[in-house]
């Protein structure tokens, strides 16, 4: 009887040490928090950092609250690549990160081998803003997640809200980075021509990031006279060519993909005023909740890539919330089966993701500057006025023939 007793408390006292000690969920950020990048990656770490508070105040995943871990690519794929390693050594279960296509393409390749070799031990890459369409083409798979728009979601959007409002004309100038994200706006402006009914008087890719001085460019697009100018640029390419647009007082409206980074309504001046921008989220869209509520939080306003980032965080503690390892072992393929059954409730409307090639399939805003508005940018009196939000399932486009994604085996 006594030994019966002494086993009985034995296993008591490992049941309890299993409890105690439930594998907390690991999230790593590989992000640009050094370099040119670093506004913008630090941006992306905000939003992440704010969703994981949203979930360990609901109280954690899995009996443990959910541990962040910040590692800086510097602005590299080189550096993003050993950083994913580190982060599989200290026992991430998913990784976000956002700024840049390239990195972003590196890391959902490491994310592919390392599941290939480690099957039990998978990792998620949720992508923030690596907006390239091959991340959901020829390189989608299964444990990637594309939380952002695509170059054709944005510019389609840009393009019915501008013939609507009057305001895109019958020339426009395409001015893109030569990589897979520019690369794609330029061929969705092309490819979007006959529906706009715009010829497209001039087009330019260039180096990405490696630019100073962009009045050049603005005097070739003064050259060409277009009505409305085209640009996927991002970070100090934006930057600057909204500084040298300034400068040089060139009167054209411009069509945008990241007109609402911080510093680039202050570089322009007043040459901003009527430019538009498409986006993911606008805070002067919404009935301004969200945006109380994350500037309790964090101190100020979201801006720029926060406020679609920490919907992404809502979106995976609602899948969490599907999802009971008991506090054992952590599972990354249930987690990535959950969250494709995922429907979050944004403050724009819902935010869900296509289980074929896991694209997201999110509504589009698109926006104008205007002087005195109720979210003023950059400490100026211009910020940014809705002028349409087009639904998720009228901005989405076909699956590309290009993905073939397989499916973990039941």
């Amino acid at each position: 009887m006594r030994r019966l007793a002494m086993i009985t408390a034995t296993a008591a006292a490992a049941l309890g040490a299993t409890a105690l000690h439930a594998e907390p969920l690991k999230i790593g950020i590989i992000e640009s928090l050094s370099g040119a990048q670093t506004s913008t990656g630090r941006l992306y770490a905000n939003a992440v950092k704010y969703g994981v508070d949203r979930i360990n105040e609901a109280g954690g995943f899995n009996g443990e609250p959910v541990i962040v871990t910040e590692y800086d690519n510097a602005g590299g794929a080189p550096d993003a690549a050993d950083k994913f390693r580190n982060a599989v050594a200290d026992g991430v279960h998913v990784i976000f990160q956002g700024a840049s296509s390239a990195i972003a393409g590196q890391l959902t390749e490491d994310v592919r081998k390392h599941n290939l070799r480690n099957p039990g031990k998978e990792v998620m890459f949720i992508n923030l803003g690596g907006e390239a369409m091959e991340l959901t083409g020829e390189k989608c798979q299964f444990y990637h997640f594309r939380y952002t728009t695509t170059a054709p979601m944005r510019v389609n959007a840009l393009v019915s809200a501008m013939k609507e409002a009057g305001d895109l004309g019958e020339k426009v100038y395409s001015i893109n980075q030569n990589y897979s994200w520019g690369q794609d706006m330029q061929a969705a402006v092309a490819a979007a021509a006959q529906t706009g009914g715009y010829t497209v008087v001039d087009e330019v890719l260039h180096d990405v990031n490696k630019i100073q001085d962009f009045a050049p460019f603005v005097a070739r697009i003064r050259a060409a006279a277009p009505d409305t100018v085209f640009t996927g640029n991002w970070s100090n390419d934006l930057l600057l060519l909204m500084k040298a647009v300034g400068d040089a007082g060139l009167d054209v409206t411009f069509a945008t993909a990241f007109l609402d980074q911080p510093g680039n309504i202050a570089n322009a001046g007043k040459t901003a005023l009527g430019h538009y921008i498409a986006n993911n989220y606008d805070n002067a869209a919404t009935d301004g909740q969200f945006a109380e509520t994350y500037k309790t939080a964090t101190g100020h306003y979201p801006i720029f890539v926060e406020g679609h980032s920490a919907f992404a965080l809502g979106a995976l503690q609602q899948a969490l919330g599907t999802v009971n390892f008991g506090g054992g072992d952590i599972g990354v393929t249930k987690i990535a089966l959950a969250l494709e059954n995922t429907t979050y409730d944004s403050p724009l409307g819902p935010i869900s993701v296509r289980k074929e090639d896991h694209q997201t399939i999110r509504p589009v805003v698109v926006s104008k500057v205007i002087e005195n508005p109720k979210y003023p940018a950059d400490d100026t009196k211009m910020g940014f006025a809705t002028v349409k939000v087009i639904a998720g399932d009228q901005a989405i486009y076909p699956v590309q023939d290009s993905c073939k994604m397989e499916r973990p085996k039941a």
